[in-house]
């Protein structure tokens, strides 16, 4: 998988106090034949997995609502993002990892969940590749009334709302954040709700 037209010549090591936070020295070839130097700082805080869970019969999702710090210092007010559940891999393969996910986030206990995209969300910058699903719900699968795991200190509200309520949050800027956005996107371009 090595790219002729890269070579990597130094790796430093910024930080690794949560993830990974590298500077990369390297030579890129650029369409002209000619070579330039970069230095970039790549964050490396592993792949990830989300889901959008709906149910056809109700025409509702589930989504969660917690606090990000990134967010609240980069203008967010409150901090509060709505969001699809999801999760870091860890050791998971990513449909292992989203149905942990989401019964630690939601209380749901699902099997079957279909992978609908992989995508890096922050190429510039962040390594993660995000895998993306979509998964069916109904209430017999409620074990717990999730929240998150407390060992991660995780404070999550889970919100069922109607998908056309939750679609609504687009438009008016209530939900902000990528995954969510284009796994609402999906379910409305395939009709799945």
């Amino acid at each position: 998988m090595k790219n002729p037209t890269i070579k990597i010549h130094k790796t430093e090591l910024l930080s690794d106090n949560w993830y990974i936070l590298n500077k990369v020295t390297f030579d890129y070839q650029k369409k002209d034949d000619s070579w330039i130097t970069q230095k970039r700082e790549v964050y490396d805080r592993g792949n990830g997995a989300a889901i959008l869970l709906y149910n056809t019969q109700q025409k509702t999702v589930i989504l969660t609502r917690q606090f990000r710090l990134p967010t609240y210092l980069n203008g967010n007010e409150t901090g509060m993002m709505i969001e699809v559940c999801a999760g870091l891999l860890d050791q998971d393969n990513p449909e292992q990892c989203i149905i942990r996910e989401t019964e630690e986030e939601t209380g749901y206990r699902i099997s079957k969940v279909q992978k609908v995209m992989e995508t890096f969300m922050s190429p510039g910058a962040v390594t993660e590749i995000l895998y993306l699903f979509v998964g069916e719900y109904n209430e017999s699968m409620k074990v717990n009334d999730g929240g998150g795991v407390e060992h991660e200190e995780e404070n999550i509200e889970v919100m069922e709302m109607t998908f056309d309520e939750a679609y609504s949050l687009i438009e008016s800027g209530q939900i902000q954040d990528a995954k969510t956005i284009m796994l609402l996107q999906y379910a409305k371009i395939h009709n799945l709700v």
